[in-house]
């Protein structure tokens, strides 16, 4: 990346760029635009995954910023006030918190209770310098002991991550996050293992259904671990475009999967 993309421009400066732009059309210019403002995406994925379970990938909410920064970028109009940096930042946020809703199975009222208990535990922590005991933290979020604990356990069981995730396992051999599900007893349950194998078939299935190019991407980002700009450097195509793809092939794949929510939700 250049030192010029790599500055922090003022915010004169990103307007008169994306004045330039929106004269122009020149996609050398929006590319521009988009290295100016993408740290604006990191910020707000990182504040807003600070602290939360590994139940959302942090790729994914920083393409859905990304692909909200890009929208933005072409469907800002300054005559109504607001400058492109404000724009952007309200189109970004809303994106990620949709993104996180979307990817999240529990209800909202768990999420809320998520917050509460954890802010009380936070607060007695800093008051005391110490944990706050069951009965301490059940009173702080005016609850009995027991209903404290079905609170907690709610929250625990409904912390899980994506199963469709493919990961590395030994000898590189490729599998699903599914497969390094271990049994919590000596033997296999049988239906269990019927439908973890209905599961991955129902996967391997819908990603055989993506677009080359978009396969190219998903093993490079999840297998490779390569980064947005040198994929980008390897299929010959710009950062945010091999940003595009990703957020085309998560739609893809969850349109794919949409009937088989209820089965990957019976495997966990």
């Amino acid at each position: 990346m250049s030192a010029v993309a790599t500055q922090r421009m003022s915010t004169e400066s990103v307007q008169e760029l994306w004045e330039r732009y929106s004269a122009t059309g020149d996609a050398a210019l929006r590319e521009r635009l988009v290295l100016t403002l993408a740290p604006m995406v990191k910020y707000i994925v990182y504040k807003k995954a600070r602290g939360l379970p590994a139940r959302c990938e942090v790729e994914d909410l920083t393409s859905a910023g990304l692909e909200a920064l890009m929208r933005s970028i072409d469907r800002y109009d300054s005559a109504r006030g607001a400058t492109l940096e404000q724009f952007a930042w309200t189109r970004i946020h809303g994106a990620v918190l949709d993104e996180l809703r979307r990817n999240d199975w529990a209800p909202r009222s768990l999420r809320r209770w998520e917050r509460e208990i954890n802010g009380a535990r936070d607060q007695f922590s800093a008051l005391h310098g110490r944990t706050p005991a069951p009965s301490e933290l059940a009173d702080a979020v005016n609850l009995s002991v027991t209903e404290l604990e079905r609170w907690l356990g709610d929250i625990s069981r409904a912390d899980v991550g994506s199963l469709n995730i493919p990961v590395l396992a030994d000898e590189d051999i490729t599998i699903e996050r599914i497969d390094t599900i271990a049994s919590e007893d000596g033997c296999v349950n049988p239906e269990l293992q019927t439908m973890r194998d209905q599961a991955r078939v129902r996967f391997r299935s819908a990603f055989e259904q993506l677009p080359q190019r978009e396969r190219q991407v998903a093993v490079a980002l999840y297998l490779q671990d390569l980064t947005l700009r040198e994929i980008g450097e390897q299929l010959g195509v710009t950062e945010s475009r091999v940003c595009q793809i990703h957020g085309q092939l998560r739609k893809r794949l969850r349109e794919l999967l949409t009937a088989d929510e209820q089965l990957f939700r019976e495997v966990v």
